[in-house]
Formats: structure tokens, sequence, C-alpha cells
């Protein structure tokens, strides 16, 4: 069984063990596989060698802030600071496993907010051929489903799930889904306050 969560609405994560959440998974996979479809797939272009990266802005409740992605090498820590890390770095949806990004649930009472987000490192900004899902786990819960479900953008951007700490308890969980031209801009709509400078893998 799995929970497929709809655009705006919010479920909840909660403590179910003495120390915490245990260990929240988020798991991103797309369709790396070519599209070839005729004359129009041909000018707008495939999907094929699409590098779409997982990441996410954290908020602690010290203040601090900050990005966990592959770009800057930033896979962050699970049992330090931010207490959020990247598996690694898929750089064309080949592996079956995608990419990970683990959250130490074991420490909600430190963790203000997380924003996943994801965007397209290298190749076109076509969202409906890479077909991207996200798959949030959690010891002793349903998975939760968000599909990126919205197509009609350029943007190379988007933010996915916003989870939130409700009384150090719980992490309410909301889909996004929304686009975004850069991180700049995914920054200034929630409010994170982050100084952004380019950066390469």
């Amino acid at each position: 069984m799995a929970i497929n969560l709809q655009k705006g609405q919010k479920v909840s994560l909660k403590k179910n063990t003495p120390t915490g959440l245990g260990e929240i998974l988020v798991n991103l996979n797309w369709n790396a596989a070519p599209v070839k479809k005729g004359f129009l797939s041909g000018l707008f272009g495939g999907n094929a060698g699409i590098d779409l990266d997982l990441g996410c802005l954290f908020e602690l409740k010290d203040g601090s802030k900050g990005t966990v992605q592959a770009l800057g090498n930033a896979f962050g820590s699970l049992t330090a600071p931010p207490f959020a890390a990247l598996d690694g770095d898929d750089r064309t949806g080949a592996s079956a496993a995608g990419e990970n990004l683990r959250i130490n649930g074991n420490k909600i009472s430190e963790i203000q907010r997380i924003l996943v987000y994801t965007f397209i490192y290298e190749g076109v900004a076509n969202w409906q051929q890479a077909d991207a899902t996200v798959t949030i786990q959690y010891p002793g819960a349903e998975d939760i489903v968000v599909k990126m479900d919205e197509f009609n953008t350029a943007h190379k951007m988007c933010g996915l799930v916003l989870l939130e700490n409700q009384n150090d308890e719980t992490f309410s969980v909301e889909k996004i889904v929304q686009f975004y031209p850069g991180h700049r801009e995914l920054d200034a709509a929630f409010h994170w306050g982050l100084n952004w400078v380019a950066g390469r893998k």
C-alpha cells in the first residue's frame, strides 16, 4: 500500500518509537530511456543523457540554513548537522535505485523544515519524458508517493516536498511540485534567504 499525495495535500510522519521517527528515505527515480517518436520528438529533443539531481534546503532549530546536493559536493551528514545526506549522484537515471536523500528522523527536535527539490543539471527541460517520481519511506508506515504530474514548463528547478516540524514529534509532508528558473527563485519563494553562487560538479 502507498499514499499518492496530491498537490497541496499534507500528511504526517509521526514519531513511533521512543527515539524518534527513525530514518526517512526520500527516493527520486526517473525514466532514462530516450523517447523517439518521429519528427516532433527530434525537434524538441528526447531525455537521453538527462541529469536529474535530488537535493534539499534545510533550516535547523538553531537558525542555521543551507543545502544538501551533489552540486558543490554538499552531500550532508546523517549523524551531524544538517542530519540529512545524499547517497550519491546518479548522472544518467540509469541506476535502478535512483537518487536517495536520507533524513535522520531521530533528530526531529533539531530540524525546523526541509524542502526537497530536484533540478535538471544537464539536458532538455522535458519533465514529461523524465516521468519522475518521489517516494518517501520511514519505518512502520505506508510509502508516500509524489508524482511529478505537471509538465508544461521550461524551468529546470522543481520544489517537490516540504517537511515541517510539528511539536518535535511529527513532520507534516506537503506536495509542492512547483517549478522555478533556478535555486535563487526557489529560495525566494520559500523565504530561505541563502546567498547563491554558480557551481559545477
